[in-house]
């Protein structure tokens, strides 16, 4: 008997293979394909298989690095809103 893996055949799942920021901006530039989305951490965690506290950071993240995204922080009532589109 062997312990090996191999990851070929352990049924790696596509989450598994993206990082985490991949894996959000995947999700965002989905969601706000058709137009702007409105979300909050919370509610999208599930998801991405990400924590609303890891959404919040890479939010930030994004802000800054996506090109192809417009993230503004939209507002705050018991958790940030975020605004998504497309640019």
């Amino acid at each position: 008997m062997s312990a090996t893996r191999n990851p070929s055949t352990d049924g790696v799942s596509d989450t598994d293979e993206l990082s985490k920021e991949e894996r959000l901006t995947r999700y965002l530039r989905e969601k706000a394909e058709d137009g702007e989305m409105y979300f909050k951490s919370k509610f999208i965690a599930d998801e991405v298989d990400l924590s609303p506290k890891e959404i919040g950071a890479l939010m930030v993240k994004l802000s800054d690095a996506a090109s192809d995204l417009e993230v503004e922080k939209w507002s705050y009532t018991s958790a940030t809103t975020w605004r998504v589109e497309t640019a």
